[in-house]
């Protein structure tokens, strides 16, 4: 019996670019937990800061990176910023990254 393989269609250059710029920008850990931790909803600062355990200047600075990416945004109402991700595609990243559980995969072995 022959099967046949079906080939994926290639990416165009304008979408590995964004897809690119969101990798690289998705490629810290405290960003990924910030994310992780505005899945539900809007966080302020403070609430990302106890989430997290770092510094208001160290969140403030990586929300910078992602809000200059395109994945979160911020609302100011009155004295509060609030934050929320902007990029529907990162549920589904972080999501990914929970499937693939790659932090119980055994480290590759070097011959």
């Amino acid at each position: 019996m022959m099967t046949h393989t079906v080939t994926p269609a290639r990416l165009d250059d304008a979408v590995l670019e964004r897809a690119s710029a969101v990798i690289k920008c998705l490629g810290h850990p405290l960003r990924l937990r910030l994310l992780e931790a505005m899945e539900k909803g809007e966080r302020t600062v403070s609430e990302l800061q106890m989430c997290t355990g770092t510094s208001q200047a160290v969140v403030s600075q990586q929300l910078s990176i992602l809000r200059g990416r395109g994945v979160v945004e911020a609302i100011r109402e009155g004295p509060y910023v609030y934050y929320h991700i902007s990029e529907p595609k990162v549920h589904h990243i972080l999501d990914c990254i929970r499937e693939c559980d790659l932090a119980k995969q055994e480290p590759a072995r070097i011959a």
